[in-house]
């Protein structure tokens, strides 16, 4: 019986296998390095073995994709010292919990009596402050694009007086820019789909004239990555350095106008530091100054300075600036794994270091 191919199917092998040679008609001939900066894409690469359907020549790696990662030391111990020092509930991520601060992660501090929770959105750490009137409560907002419009939306909610928000939110497109500054060899960039779903594609299209380097907005499935990596080749064949959208059932040109307007009405565009990378001009959001009575750090002064960003050894900083891999650094599955991570890149579900780790990802690179 001849199997039918489902036209709709985002595993189709045989479908596979015509983009891998698609891919190698495409293949410059050279080396080429295309840089995307999100965990759920290196987790699809990974999981799937896209990299051994790629052309000799052509890598990828990831960047500052990993909200968990890039999360400075400096909001980690604010974090700790609200937990420790000012018997707040502290709500945050699961992925949160381990990062190393300077001298305490969330989970050590929760070990010595503060009451660390983990929580899956903003809206339950109102909840919490709901059922607790009498405890402050404060929720360590982290992550991109994708996950700022639902901690604005709380904020602009009337949450109790009881509530408030650390904000450690950032952008995306900065970083792309603080990637080009110190990465010259970068030759094009597969944009995050689920940010690009908010923000948009053509949020990238200054940086692609800008730069003149070619941006493709991909989804997550192995045949949409693929199928990204070759608009990418080909517009390195052809000279053109654009942005295309390769998900087009999820993604539009404008982004989410709703979504936008919240953050833009919650936040205000700040300059924020990143892990592995320093201080990025107008990469972060800072809760403005009207819902001032919601800002953690206003309401209980604290502030903190940042530490050791990597222990001695960890390369995390390398591999968040797309200019190693984990397999490069030393402390890769040895001292550093899962269940004793040294360095950030091995603590969050989208680190790279993780998701090697979990796959037994060897890429020719």
């Amino acid at each position: 019986m001849t199997a039918v191919t489902d036209p709709f199917r985002l595993r189709d092998p045989a479908r596979a296998e015509k983009l891998a040679r698609t891919l190698r008609r495409l293949a410059p001939g050279r080396t080429v390095k295309l840089v995307h900066v999100c965990g759920t894409h290196e987790a699809a690469i990974a999981e799937h073995g896209l990299r051994s359907l790629l052309p000799e020549g052509v890598e990828v790696y990831e960047g500052p994709g990993c909200p968990v990662c890039v999360t400075s030391t400096a909001d980690i111990n604010v974090a700790v010292k609200l937990a420790l020092e000012k018997d707040v509930v502290l709500c945050t991520f699961g992925d949160m919990l381990r990062v190393p601060g300077s001298e305490l992660t969330l989970e050590e501090a929760r070990a010595q009596g503060a009451d660390v929770r983990v929580v899956l959105s903003a809206a339950d750490a109102v909840r919490i402050a709901r059922e607790n009137p009498r405890k402050e409560v404060v929720f360590f907002a982290v992550g991109f694009e994708t996950t700022a419009p639902a901690t604005a939306a709380v904020l602009l909610g009337s949450p109790p007086h009881n509530f408030s928000v650390l904000c450690s939110h950032k952008l995306i497109p900065p970083a792309l820019e603080a990637l080009l500054r110190e990465n010259t060899a970068v030759e094009g960039f597969l944009a995050p789909g689920h940010v690009s779903v908010i923000i948009g594609a053509d949020a990238y299209r200054e940086l692609a004239r800008k730069h003149r380097i070619p941006v493709v907005v991909g989804g997550f499935e192995p045949l949409d990555v693929l199928y990204a990596v070759a608009l990418l080749l080909k517009q390195l064949r052809d000279g053109r350095a654009e942005v295309e959208n390769a998900y087009p059932r999820a993604v539009r040109p404008e982004g989410n106008p709703k979504a936008k307007e919240l953050m833009g009405r919650a936040f205000e565009v700040v300059d924020a530091v990143w892990r592995g990378i320093g201080t990025i001009p107008t990469s972060g959001l800072g809760i403005r100054e009207e819902l001032s009575r919601f800002d953690a750090r206003k309401k209980f002064g604290v502030e903190a300075g940042v530490g050791m960003e990597e222990p001695p050894g960890c390369r995390c900083p390398e591999v968040i600036m797309a200019k190693a891999v984990p397999t490069d650094c030393p402390l890769f599955g040895t001292a550093c794994t899962p269940l004793s991570p040294v360095g950030p890149c091995m603590v969050g579900a989208e680190g790279a270091c993780a998701i090697w780790y979990k796959y037994g990802e060897r890429p020719r690179l």
